[in-house]
């Protein structure tokens, strides 16, 4: 039964903190990389496994995430992701060695993939389809804003204090999480059904095989022959998947859904779309700090921009989506986000900072319409059954598209070391790759069509005048 919005009040804020908690982890560590490896003995470009072994762990424990709250309440699995996730954090501050970090950061994950699915299942739950698109459009602003504090704040401990701190912080807010979560998150349930461990277990290796296949391209550890082979065998899980779900009475990811149109674009935009701006806390702080000489905090501030763009875009993207529908709207920020990404090329140590910030100001501006505008596109037409296999799959793309981000910018920076040039033109290089991979993505939000959406837009408009 949906519950008055009123009476969830806390919900929204629930969501926020739960969805900044793991978007600011999942990048805060970027801006600490060159500190935490010289700490360790590794070299910066090593430490991208502490990186993407979360992003990783959450996308790939994401699925499970919908099972267990339909089956013990949301409230109750929210409190363990968030508990799990804190100790995470703990053990992350107390590692000395690499492998020790990577195995926390899995631990870290392992909370990180049920908190903010559970959250919004709560929300999609307890909020009417009229109320949809405002609370989503707050809900999302703590995650745009999250990976851009998570290099600012993580250049500030690391200058201030030591890298160790920039998991301690987690924990209080961890602590006042589970207060608020027993207060104010309902303990939604529905009919148990059986888990599909097959399908688990064929569609989670398989996430697991392309993202290391990817992650070996970008290190370069192992020959392109062994990372086509994990690509490959990856594809073949998936593809295994399928057919086990059309066969199982009750598989992890239902596939009818993804007959609904708008849901379906929505997930391979969100697939391909996030793979420049997943890339940028990750290439920007390192070239501010590796190529052009920033100190840590300095190479974190300037990220501060794209923070105050995606709050500041948050009160027109209604607006502009009544404009322009989701159509127009998601083709046209794409290519505005993938020119901004190529526009970094142009900058240099000797250049003014002021074009930089600009850029970074509207490039948070365009990133916070497009998120808003691909996640209540995608969960727009989901109904009651679909809503927790729709929600845990848009997770998963949404984390893994991050982890996809990093390896691929990883791994062109790595090709363009092979190239006589300098560390500067390197980074140069690589942005303009990833802001054309983003341009080339808008492609796919052109099979949406003229109206969609628009009932969600009309049915908030209404809501707002009451």
């Amino acid at each position: 039964m949906i519950k008055s919005a009123r009476r969830m009040a806390g919900l929204p804020w629930i969501a926020a903190m739960a969805f900044f908690m793991q978007s600011l982890d999942a990048t805060i560590l970027n801006t600490a990389i060159p500190a935490i490896a010289r700490s360790l003995n590794h070299s910066p470009l090593a430490m991208e496994s502490a990186v993407i072994s979360y992003t990783l762990t959450v996308a790939l424990l994401i699925p499970i995430s919908g099972w267990l709250a339909d089956r013990y309440g949301t409230r109750r699995v929210f409190i363990i992701a968030v508990s799990l996730f804190s100790f995470g954090s703990l053990l992350c501050a107390l590692s000395g060695t690499l492998t020790m970090l990577v195995v926390s950061r899995v631990i870290q994950g392992v909370g990180g993939a049920m908190m903010m699915p559970v959250a919004r299942l709560a929300l999609l739950r307890a909020y009417p389809r009229s109320e949809l698109l405002p609370v989503l459009n707050f809900v999302t602003m703590p995650g745009l804003v999250g990976p851009i504090m998570g290099p600012l704040l993580g250049g500030i401990l690391v200058t201030w204090a030591t890298w160790h701190w920039i998991f301690l912080i987690n924990i209080p807010i961890g602590i006042i999480g589970v207060i608020y979560a027993r207060r104010y998150m309902p303990n939604f349930t529905t009919p148990k059904r059986r888990f599909d461990m097959l399908g688990f277990l064929l569609f989670g290796l398989g996430l697991v095989l392309i993202s290391s296949g990817l992650e070996l391209f970008g290190e370069q550890i192992s020959s392109y022959t062994v990372a086509c082979a994990l690509l490959f065998s990856g594809i073949v899980l998936l593809l295994l998947y399928i057919s086990h779900a059309r066969r199982h009475p009750s598989p992890l990811i239902s596939l009818p859904m993804f007959k609904i149109r708008t849901f379906s674009v929505g997930i391979a935009g969100n697939i391909v779309g996030r793979l420049g701006t997943g890339a940028i806390p990750f290439l920007m702080p390192l070239m501010l700090q590796i190529g052009f000489g920033y100190q840590a905090i300095i190479a974190g501030c300037m990220m501060a921009p794209t923070a105050i763009g995606s709050i500041v875009a948050k009160s027109t993207v209604t607006q502009l989506l009544r404009w322009n529908g989701y159509r127009k709207t998601l083709v046209g920020m794409s290519i505005i986000i993938g020119i901004l990404i190529a526009s970094f090329a142009l900058q240099s140590s000797q250049n003014s900072v002021v074009w930089l910030l600009l850029a970074l100001f509207v490039l948070g501006m365009a990133m916070s319409t497009q998120f808003t505008a691909m996640n209540t596109i995608t969960l727009a037409d989901l109904t009651e059954n679909t809503a927790s296999s729709g929600n845990s799959v848009l997770a998963v793309t949404q984390q893994l598209s991050i982890g996809f981000g990093v390896a691929i910018s990883a791994a062109a920076l790595r090709f363009y070391e092979n190239v006589d040039a300098t560390v500067v033109q390197q980074f140069h290089a690589t942005f303009v790759t990833m802001g054309a991979i983003t341009i080339l993505a808008s492609a796919v939000f052109l099979l949406l069509k003229k109206g969609d959406g628009r009932n969600l837009i009309i049915d908030s408009e209404k809501k707002s005048r009451k």
